[in-house]
Parts: C-alpha cells; structure tokens; sequence
C-alpha cells in the first residue's frame, strides 16, 4: 500500500509540474482548447488537433473561412483582437486564424491545406519567416516520429479532465505560459504567469540571412502560385515585434510583386519582446483592416460563395 500511495503521488507531482496540470486551464465551458503548454510533458497540441483532425469543429471552421490567415505566433496574437471580429461581423464574412508557434512555415502549413482543402476567397499571409523551409521541431514530431498520433491523442485526453478539475479546484492547476485556441476563429488566448517575460516596444531589426532571401522569394512564389485564388486577393504583412525582420519581408514581397502591408501605429508594446500585447494588438489590428479592408471587401464580392 505505501508503494502504491508512492507510486501514484509522484505521478501526480509528475502531471503538476511537467504535464498539463503545470499550466492553468481557460474558461469553464468555453469554446477552446489548450494549443499549447509550457511544460515539458506537454508542450504543442495545436498542429496534431489540426493534422490529426482531433479538433473537427476548428478544422472544418478554418475549411469553410472566407479569409484564411496563415503566419506564425506573432500573427496570431497581433490579430487575435476585439477589432478583427468587429471588421468581419461588419462584412458579414468569416475568418480564421490559421497560424501556429515555433515560427512555423510552409512545411507544415502546404500539407496542411491540402487535407483542408479551404474555401478561402482571400489568403493573408504574414511573411515573418513563413516562406522558409526549415523543419520545425514540432513539425518534425509529427512528420517523422511514428507514435506522433497517439502523444497527441493523450494530449486530448488529458485536457478532458484538466478543464473540469482546474476549474473546481484551481490549486491543482500551476501557471505556466499557456495559450488556447478558439475554435469558431482561431483566435488565440494568453494564460499563465508572463511576469517575467521582457516587456519591450516594437521596431525593426537588422538584415539578417540575406544570402537566403532569394530561396525564400522563390519559395514564396511556387507556394502563391499554388494558391486557389487570384494575386490580387493574397495580402502580405508583418506582425511588428521589438526586432521586426522588415526588410527582409519587403524584399520577398518586391520579388513577389505583391504590396505589403507593414505600416503600424506608434506605441506599440511586446509582453515578451516578439507579441504584441493586448492593447497593441488591438491597435495594430485595426490599422491593418483599415489598410487591407478595400482589398479584402473587393475580394469577398468578387468571389461570392455559392
């Protein structure tokens, strides 16, 4: 009996620390789920709720989008706003936000849409390394390690009863850096201690890589050209961070011959030196719908749904 007591308390100080129990849990009953988890036994869970089709209800949302967003982290919380669900409720459109951490690109994104098979009618595509085809460490996960599926499958599990037992008893839960996913818009969601991040304004870096920028310029143009919709309704932009890679982005959308979109308020902040905050973000967001809304509008009429 004492070995068994042992046994089962050190998994749960295992599950509190390393597992999903390290981070808090969102909203009781909410229309979400936990994308990511800042701890060692947990980690992404985001790509395999899409890859693996372990979210249907995320998955056939971002298939039947109007406006389809493809980027990284940076995206997704500089769009995750108040501002573009007003734009979209004002255009009588639906949009997802189709971006993933790790500074993801079209490795994962490419296969990605293929098995979606969107019904987009615009792409907004933030360029922040998106063009680049370096494998990233989750992507690598899921394309190469044969028990991928299953990790994941025990990811879902796990949140089933994360969600009902941090909400009755929120000790059980710690605090680590955690975001969730909406399912209706991919909107994500900050959650867990950020107190240590470095809080930074916004700006642009120096060139970094640009013996690669001419791979990534002739990534980007096979995978625009692959897209199911016109030029003029792909949308390029960046999402500002304390070291926005700007020229870089310009330089890809110059050999694209595509405008982008780059220009932001003054102001803005970071929680953690590359994302925009919330307010931040809400300003930026709407700078950029103000930019991009005429284009967007002329692309929703010119391809309306049947």
């Amino acid at each position: 009996m004492i070995l068994v007591v042992a046994l089962l308390a050190a998994f749960a100080y295992k599950l509190r620390t390393e597992g999903v129990f390290a981070c808090p849990s969102g909203t009781p009953n909410g229309n979400h789920y936990l994308a990511y988890c800042n701890a060692t036994g947990f980690g992404d869970y985001d790509r395999g709720a899409f890859r693996f089709a372990l979210e249907p209800a995320a998955v056939q949302a971002a298939a039947q989008a109007d406006v389809l967003f493809l980027g990284n982290s940076r995206m997704q919380f500089a769009l995750s706003s108040q501002a573009t669900v007003d734009w979209f409720g004002r255009a009588g459109a639906r949009h997802y936000l189709l971006g993933f951490s790790h500074t993801e690109n079209v490795v994962f994104a490419e296969p990605l849409l293929a098995g979606l098979k969107p019904r987009a009618r615009a792409y907004v595509i933030n360029v922040d390394r998106f063009f680049d085809d370096r494998v990233t460490s989750p992507t690598g996960e899921i394309l190469h390690d044969k028990d991928v599926r299953s990790r994941y499958r025990e990811k879902r599990f796990w949140q089933s009863l994360h969600r009902p037992l941090c909400t009755a008893v929120p000790a059980l839960c710690g605090d680590a850096l955690t975001f969730v996913r909406y399912r209706d818009a991919g909107h994500w969601e900050l959650r867990g201690d950020t107190s240590r991040l470095p809080v930074t304004g916004t700006g642009t870096g120096p060139s970094r890589d640009q013996e690669k920028w001419a791979r990534y310029s002739d990534i980007a143009r096979k995978f625009v050209a692959r897209l199911p919709v016109d030029r003029a309704c792909v949308i390029l932009t960046i999402a500002p961070s304390q070291e926005t890679m700007l020229e870089e982005a310009q330089a890809i959308a110059s050999a694209l011959a595509l405008p982008l979109i780059a220009s932001w308020p003054e102001g803005l902040r970071t929680f953690d030196s590359s994302h925009l905050d919330r307010p931040s973000a809400e300003r930026w967001s709407a700078a950029f719908f103000e930019a991009a809304g005429e284009q967007l509008r002329m692309c929703l009429a010119r391809n309306p749904r049947g």
